[in-house]
């Protein structure tokens, strides 16, 4: 048990470990239609879509939540494998049931309620989302199919029958500006945050099919993902965030490249930018090094 001596005013332990911020800028590409739910009308699952007025003009677009993202690297990280066993399983921390133990690598990052008991205050925070295209949703007709072989007697035909519904999808080809922010965290702790924005990647959406990838693009004079990871005590580089009233994606890439490449010191020390695949390599090791110390049995 930590005495009084122990306790800080944050909450969180002392550590030898040196605190930075991190964030981590992307443009994401749906490469195949996406739903992502928001509500359901008569018969129709409608996706997620917000409204943007650019010269007088209202512009629909559709959206991967904030809120979606989070919830989806969550649980990457707490249904991965640790030695034969779910992670989740193996820190004893799950959704609801969130451990709030300074500890536990995902709480210390994502952060965790025990109702009337506790609560962790979260130092990584999800934005973006708007796709820069105003692509309209298009529905399409699903039906339920029972997994039947065979039906005993025609009394059970209603009850074996298809059921239609219809679904809207988000169209393939959309860009998808996302950031994720981590305050005052370790580098052990940020490790959390990259194996969690990496595992994502695959299974963002509702139902089938899932998935994005990164955009890629001329950068300079090679083809590269629109990446970019920035670690600081002092925001010292222009915020590659691209605004929701560029319609058009070729200026909404020229948009990011030109504000990624904006940095205004040389001193690596307070501010270091990466970018294309050295944003990308710089999020694997990290990735690695969390699946090395949490995962490995």
């Amino acid at each position: 048990m930590s005495s009084d001596k122990d306790k800080t005013l944050s909450g969180l332990p002392e550590s030898d470990l040196p605190k930075k911020h991190y964030d981590i800028y992307a443009v994401l590409e749906a490469p195949q239609e996406l739903y992502f739910g928001d509500e359901k009308e008569v018969n129709v699952n409608v996706i997620e879509k917000v409204r943007v007025m650019i010269d007088g003009r209202e512009y629909e677009k559709c959206y991967i939540s904030p809120t979606k993202r989070r919830g989806v690297e969550r649980r990457c990280l707490l249904w991965s494998d640790a030695g034969g066993k779910l992670l989740m399983d193996k820190i004893e921390c799950g959704i609801p049931n969130t451990c709030c133990k300074n500890t536990c690598p995902v709480c210390c990052v994502f952060g965790g309620l025990e109702a009337g008991k506790k609560t962790f205050i979260g130092r990584m925070t999800h934005s973006g989302g708007v796709s820069v295209s105003s692509q309209i949703a298009l529905e399409k007709q699903r039906a339920m199919h029972p997994a039947l072989m065979y039906k005993n007697s025609d009394t059970d035909k209603e009850k074996h029958n298809p059921m239609p519904y219809r679904k809207e999808y988000a169209q393939p080809g959309l860009l998808y500006p996302v950031s994720n922010h981590c305050l005052s965290i370790t580098e052990q702790e940020f490790s959390t945050a990259a194996y969690a924005f990496l595992m994502s990647l695959n299974r963002l959406g509702a139902g089938n099919p899932k998935g994005v990838s990164f955009a890629r693009a001329k950068w300079g004079n090679e083809d590269l993902p629109l990446l970019v990871v920035d670690e600081y005590r002092v925001p010292m580089g222009d915020r590659p965030i691209i605004s929701p009233s560029i319609v058009d994606n070729k200026s909404a890439v020229a948009a990011f490249i030109k504000l990624a490449d904006t940095i205004n010191t040389d001193k690596t020390e307070i501010f270091k930018r990466s970018t294309g695949n050295a944003a990308l390599k710089r999020l694997q090791d990290a990735a690695a090094v969390f699946e090395k110390t949490y995962l490995q049995s």
